[in-house]
C-alpha cells in the first residue's frame, strides 16, 4: 500500500483521538469541580436552578434552594460552582462596585438632546395650539356641503374613467 491511500485513515484516526481527548479533559474538569464542593458555596444545577450547598455526600448534594427548602441532588446534576460575587449578583441582585468611576448613564437619551432654551417654553408653545384629533370621522360628522362635494368628485371620476374605455374594454377585467 502506498502512503497516499493510508493518509485519509491516518487523518481520521488522529481527529478521533483529538476529539476524545478534549471530551475526557472536560469530563475530568467537571468531576474535579464536583469533588471540590464545599458547604456554603453557590451552585447552578444542570436544570438552571440556583442554590447554596448545605451538605456534600459521596454521590449526593443537599442544596438549600430557599429558606426551609432543602433539595437532594445527585452530584452529576451540579452544572457549575459560582463565585460568591456571581451568586449574589444573580440570586440577590447585589452588584459590587461595578460603577467604580462614579459616572451615571441615564436611562434615556434626554440628556443628550437638551437645547439651550428651557423645556417649559417648548411645552407651552405646543399646548397653545388646538389638539389634533387623529380619530376616524364619520360622514355624519362632516358638514353637508363637504359630503356633497365628495360625492360630486367621485361621480366625475367615474364619468372620466368610463369615457376613457373603448368598445373592447367595457366592463372586462
Amino acid at each position: 500500500m502506498s502512503l497516499v491511500t493510508l493518509l485519509p485513515f491516518i487523518v481520521l484516526i488522529g481527529a478521533m483521538f483529538l476529539m476524545t481527548r478534549s471530551a475526557k479533559k472536560k469530563q475530568q474538569q467537571a468531576a474535579s469541580m464536583r469533588n471540590e464542593l464545599q458547604p456554603g458555596s453557590g451552585v447552578r444545577t444542570i436544570g438552571g436552578m440556583y442554590a447554596t450547598v448545605k451538605e456534600v455526600n459521596e454521590d449526593t448534594v443537599l442544596l438549600d434552594a430557599a429558606p426551609g427548602v432543602d433539595l437532594l441532588f445527585a452530584k452529576n446534576a451540579i452544572g457549575a460552582v459560582l463565585t460568591d460575587d456571581e451568586y449574589n449578583r444573580i440570586v440577590h441582585g447585589v452588584e459590587h462596585d461595578l460603577k467604580a468611576d462614579g459616572s451615571v448613564v441615564p436611562d434615556d437619551a434626554s440628556s443628550l438632546t437638551e437645547t439651550d432654551e428651557p423645556a417649559a417654553d417648548a411645552s407651552s408653545d405646543a399646548s397653545d395650539d388646538k389638539p389634533l384629533d387623529l380619530g376616524k370621522k364619520d360622514a355624519a360628522d362632516k358638514p353637508a356641503d363637504e359630503v356633497a362635494e365628495a360625492k360630486a368628485e367621485k361621480a366625475s371620476d367615474l364619468d372620466a374613467a368610463e369615457a376613457k374605455k373603448t368598445d373592447g374594454e367595457a366592463d372586462a377585467k
